[in-house]
C-alpha cells in the first residue's frame, strides 16, 4: 500500500553527525506534508525508535554506529516492516547503491547532493517508488540492452519478455517512477503499470527489490568504466 501524496508522511531521521542531522531536520520541517517524529544518532537508537514509532519513512546514515550497510533494511524489517528506508551516503560507488536497493532499501541519496534531492527521494518512496541519486544513476548505463535469448528468471525458470517489458523493468530497477518512465517512453503511467505487471507475472518477481536483483543478475547494467555491477 502506498501513501497518499496529500497525507502527512511520518519520518524518522538518523545520522551519526549532528551537523548533518540538524540540516536534514531543518529541511524537512519546512515541508508541510512531512513530519519528523523521531531523531537518532546510533543504530540501536534508530531501531528502538522505529519499533516504537513505526514511521512511514526512515532516513538513515549508511554508517550508523552499530548498524551498517546491508544490515539496515533487514534489521529494521524485523521491527517496523511497513517502514521504507532511504539511505544517506557519502559513497558514490554504484555497486553500493545497487546492493542497498537489492537488499530492500527504497532510496539512496548522496550527502553531497542538493537538499531538493532528498525531498524528491522522500516523495518518490512514499508513493511506492524507488529513488536513486542522479549522480549514481548517471554512472549506470544500459549494457547494450538485455538479449532476447537470456530469459532465465531469478528462480531459474524461463520467461520471454517483450522489448517494452524489458525496458520498463530496466528503468524501474534504475529507480525511476512510473510517471518518469512514462515521460521517457512517451506512453501513459497506466501503460507502464500494465507492462510492469505482465513482466512481474512472467518472471514471478513481485517486489522492487527482486526487480533490481533480476536486472543485476541479467547483466543489464554496467558502470561507465565498463565493469558489470555484480549481484548483491
Amino acid at each position: 500500500m502506498t501513501l497518499q501524496e496529500n497525507s502527512c508522511t511520518r519520518v524518522l531521521v538518523a545520522d551519526a553527525h549532528p551537523l548533518l542531522l540538524r540540516g536534514v531536520q531543518h529541511l524537512l520541517r519546512h515541508e508541510p506534508d512531512l513530519s519528523i517524529i523521531g531523531e537518532a544518532i546510533s543504530g540501536a537508537q534508530a531501531l528502538r525508535l522505529a519499533s516504537d514509532l513505526q514511521p512511514d519513512i526512515a532516513i538513515l546514515d549508511v554508517a550508523l554506529p552499530g548498524l551498517h550497510g546491508s544490515e539496515i533494511r533487514q534489521r529494521l524489517a524485523e521491527r517496523a516492516a511497513g517502514t521504507r528506508v532511504i539511505i544517506l551516503s557519502g559513497t558514490e560507488e554504484p555497486i553500493c547503491a545497487q546492493r542497498a536497493l537489492a537488499a530492500g532499501v527504497c532510496g539512496y541519496v548522496l550527502k553531497r547532493s542538493a537538499p531538493e534531492t532528498l525531498l524528491h527521494a522522500i516523495r518518490a518512496v512514499r508513493t511506492g517508488g524507488l529513488y536513486l541519486d542522479p549522480t549514481i544513476a548517471g554512472q549506470l548505463v544500459p549494457a547494450g540492452g538485455p538479449p532476447a535469448t537470456r530469459t532465465s528468471g531469478i528462480d531459474g525458470f524461463s520467461a520471454s519478455l517483450t522489448n517494452r517489458e524489458r525496458e520498463v523493468i530496466r528503468l524501474i530497477a534504475l529507480g525511476f517512477t512510473n510517471k518518469e518512465i512514462a515521460g521517457k517512453l512517451g506512453i501513459t503511467a497506466k501503460s507502464i503499470e500494465t507492462y510492469r505487471t505482465r513482466a512481474s507475472e512472467k518472471l514471478d518477481i513481485r517486489t522492487r527489490a527482486k526487480i533490481v536483483q533480476y536486472a543485476m543478475a541479467q547483466g543489464w547494467f554496467r558502470t561507465e568504466s565498463g565493469s558489470s555491477v555484480p549481484e548483491a
